[in-house]
Order: structure tokens, then C-alpha cells, then sequence
């Protein structure tokens, strides 16, 4: 393999490059959770796919992946096995094609990679595998008890907490380096503290809470005209983790909410205005952009290209994706004249949708991220307020 070109300065305008691949190794779930937009949603592209990758498509997104890396000279790279559920493809394929896109990256370039599942079909041979080959595992679960777990049942029906719970359980005493985290969608029904304190009896290294994909024109459950139901819930849990006076675990939202408060750079499609990076490849190698957008309408994340015949470079220039990578002058004026704008930035991209208005809107949890954020200034000004050596929070 050659030397791969000198990295390029970073960009201070678009297009900027790709740096996380979401890969749908495998499109169909063994679970059939009762509330998941992908496949109870309004898109139904997934019926006409391929269950799973061919190895032809997954050959050539390796190629592509390699490509973008060395014509921008990324030095790292977020490589995303996902789904459906991607173990059923076989942990050996995705060791495969892991390994593959490894190959065709430059010399000098970090692969990160990590399943995401739902940790039913986890086992200690398949987590051998995948530890074997530095692929890390995200847990997609509701919570760290049964009763949160209710709606996760596979397709006849039966609850899918038993298995879930011996696939996280299994991670954390066997393969704890491999371990990314838990990834939950916040129901405001749960006890919020109750809920955070199950998951650190999972032992997660770090959580990622999501806002259910909702919008103004097909309202998340629980959003009405007034109130801050996930605000309250994301503040209770805030208050948990601040207070514990050590950091018992990560959890991303908060960590860059704090550093978009402190003026610091911070990645996440949910805050702030850092430009879009990630891209996805479906099944049959169409290029898209993110799942999330398939809650607005069907063939919302479409961009008509694929990896047979397009570059990464040309999802660039999709207007969907420029759109998103054009920070505050793609919000809508409401959010530009927002005191919280360097820190909201809009929310989360999907969340502005309304039919026959597209995306320039404000988020439909906007009255939420407000309460959220306020928060979290006041408890850090009131940190920054106390001597050092009784100031609270996470180091």
C-alpha cells in the first residue's frame, strides 16, 4: 500500500468530509419493537432490500470508505456495523469486512469500529470474535429492568429482557474493553433516576439517551402543546449524574452539552451546530443519509446514488446533505435569533420536520432542549461559583 497524500489543514466551510460510516450489514431485526421507526414507521424501502449485504456491496463500501479517507487524509474514521440487527449477519463478516475496510484505508488511518445490537443474540464466542478484531459493541436497550424493557419483544411476541440482559451482563464481566455503552430512547413515563441507576447496574461505560424521532407533523408521544415532559426527565437525570460527585459513567448528551456551554467543540446530531458527517449504506449499496430521517416521510434519507456507481464525495453535494452541513443558515430564523442557538443548534435534524414545510423549523422539542440546557448553565454557574474545595459535578 502506498503512502497515503499529507493531510489536508481542516476545512472552515463545507463540504466537509465523511467521518462516520453507518454500514447496514444486515436489514431485517430479530426483534419487532413496538415503537421503532425504521420498520413501524411511514418508510418502507427496507421491504425491497436484501436481507443482508451481499459480499459484493460490502467489497466496494470498503473501497469507497478508503477512497474518502485518503482523498480528504483522514487520520481517523468511525466505521458503524448496524442494522436491523447486524449480528445476524454473522460475526465473522463483520470481521471480514472490518478487516477490509482496515485494508483500504491509508497507512496512518484509525479505524473505529462498533456493532450496534440489541445484545439478544450475544454470545461469549461471538464476543471473542469481536473483541479479537477491535470491534467495540453498543447495546441498544429501554433501561436496565424488565418493565422498561415491554415494548422490545420479538416477532411473536415474547419479551426479549432475558436474552438482552445475559448479552449486556456477558460483556461486562467477559469483554469489558470491548464494551461502548447503552444507547436508550428516554420514555418521560420512567422514574429517571430509577431508569439511570439500572443502567449502571449494567456496568455501561458510557449511555447515549435519544429523544424518540417525532416532529410537528407526527408528534413524539407524550409532546403536547405545553409542558417539557423530556426536559424534566433529562434534568432529573442530569442531577443524578452531576451530584454523584465522581463519574460513574459517561453519558454523551451531557458531557457535550457542558462543552458547548464552556465554548468547546462537541459532536452530536442532537446539539450544536458542528457540521454533519455521517453517512449510511443500505443494504444493497445505496448511498443515504441518516435512518432517523425515515420517521418524517417515506424516501426522506434518499439520495439516488450508491456505491457502484458514485463517490462519497458525491453525497456531498446532495442538497440534503449540504443543507446540513451549512450550520445556522439553514435554521430557521426563530432558531438564529435564539440565545441558546451555539448550544441547541437547532436539535436534532429530523425533529424540524413538517409536512409541506421541510426542515426549517424549530425542533418540535424546542420548549424541552430549552428546559434542558437552561439547567444544566445554572448548575454549572453555580459550580463555577463555589470554592474548589466544595465544588460538585463530574471531573
Amino acid at each position: 500500500m502506498s503512502a497515503p497524500p499529507p493531510s489536508e489543514p481542516p476545512r472552515s466551510e463545507p463540504p466537509f468530509p465523511f467521518r462516520q460510516f453507518i454500514v447496514k450489514t444486515h436489514g431485517r431485526c430479530n426483534l419487532a419493537c413496538r415503537y421503532c421507526y425504521l420498520y413501524e414507521g411511514p418508510d418502507r424501502t427496507w421491504r425491497t432490500r436484501p436481507a443482508a449485504a451481499p459480499p459484493g456491496v460490502l467489497a466496494r463500501t470498503a473501497l469507497r470508505i478508503g477512497e474518502h479517507a485518503r482523498a480528504h487524509g483522514l487520520t481517523d474514521l468511525s466505521l458503524v456495523l448496524h442494522g436491523g440487527e447486524p449480528l445476524l449477519a454473522g460475526v465473522g463478516t463483520l470481521a471480514r469486512f472490518t478487516g477490509l475496510v482496515r485494508d483500504r484505508v491509508p497507512d496512518g488511518c484509525t479505524v473505529h469500529a462498533t456493532v450496534q445490537t440489541n445484545a439478544t443474540l450475544l454470545t461469549e464466542r461471538r464476543l471473542a470474535v469481536l473483541a479479537r478484531h477491535s470491534i467495540r459493541v453498543g447495546i441498544s436497550l429501554d433501561g436496565g429492568l424488565p418493565e422498561h424493557n415491554t415494548q422490545r419483544t420479538d416477532h411473536a411476541g415474547r419479551p426479549s429482557w432475558p436474552a438482552a440482559a445475559r448479552g449486556a451482563r456477558l460483556i461486562a464481566e467477559r469483554c469489558p474493553e470491548a464494551y461502548a455503552g447503552i444507547l436508550i430512547v428516554v420514555d418521560p413515563t420512567t422514574d429517571p433516576v430509577e431508569l439511570y441507576e439500572s443502567l449502571l447496574a449494567l456496568r455501561a461505560p458510557a449511555l447515549d439517551l435519544l429523544l424518540p424521532h417525532g416532529n410537528w407533523s407526527a408528534r413524539p408521544p407524550h409532546r403536547g402543546s405545553s409542558g417539557t415532559p423530556y426536559g424534566d426527565w433529562l434534568c432529573a437525570v442530569f442531577d443524578r449524574w452531576w451530584e454523584a460527585g465522581r463519574r460513574e459513567t459517561r453519558v454523551r448528551l451531557f458531557e457535550e452539552c457542558l462543552a458547548l456551554l464552556l465554548g468547546l467543540p462537541a459532536a452530536t446530531e442532537s446539539l450544536g451546530l458542528a457540521p454533519f458527517d455521517a453517512v449510511v449504506v443500505e443494504t444493497d449499496g445505496s448511498i443515504e443519509q441518516v435512518d432517523s430521517l425515515k420517521s418524517c416521510y417515506e424516501g426522506a434519507a434518499e439520495t439516488g446514488l450508491d456505491v457502484f456507481r458514485n463517490r462519497f464525495d458525491d453525497a456531498l453535494r446532495h442538497p440534503g446533505i449540504a443543507a446540513r452541513q451549512a450550520g445556522a443558515a439553514s435554521l430557521s430564523a426563530h432558531c438564529r435569533a435564539c440565545p441558546l442557538l451555539s448550544v441547541c443548534g437547532g436539535g436534532h435534524y429530523a425533529h424540524r420536520y413538517r409536512a409541506g414545510h421541510g426542515f426549517a423549523n424549530p425542533s418540535v422539542y424546542c420548549a424541552d432542549l430549552q428546559r434542558f440546557i437552561r439547567h444544566v448553565a445554572g448548575r454549572l454557574a453555580g459550580a463555577a461559583a463555589l470554592p474548589a474545595s466544595s465544588e460538585g459535578g463530574v471531573p
